[in-house]
């Protein structure tokens, strides 16, 4: 952990994003929670952080609230962009992925996997 010279966590920008220094958690991970209305103690029991580096977090996200939640949205939309041309790009190979047969000696648990798709509506 790499503390702000004045003993406190400090919230540096990295090539990921805005990032609590010494951890790979980004201000944008801790946002998702929030949005998802998890309080700080959760958080924290899911996350990998301290007390002190989650409080220096929420602090930064309080202290600059339009800016990290307008570089939020930003995150937001670029992560849907990317699963969408991700998508597309496979949808035809997972559409032939689909397509094939069992291997052999699975033929029993495909029927059985089949059955649950058909039983929840996931079957074309």
């Amino acid at each position: 952990m790499t503390p702000a010279s004045n003993g406190q966590v400090a919230i540096i920008r990295t090539e990921r994003g805005l990032t609590i220094a010494g951890a790979r958690i980004t201000l944008y991970d801790v946002m998702d929670h929030l949005v998802a209305g998890w309080t700080p103690k959760l958080i924290m029991n899911w996350l990998p952080l301290t007390e002190e580096e989650l409080n220096a977090a929420l602090s930064y996200i309080d202290a600059n609230r339009t800016e990290v939640e307008a570089e939020y949205r930003s995150v937001l939309r670029e992560t849907q962009e990317m699963r969408e041309y991700w998508e597309d790009k496979n949808r035809e190979r997972l559409a032939q992925i689909a397509k094939l047969p069992p291997k052999p000696g699975q033929e029993e648990i495909y029927a059985k996997l089949q059955a649950w798709k058909a039983k929840l509506g996931l079957t074309a």
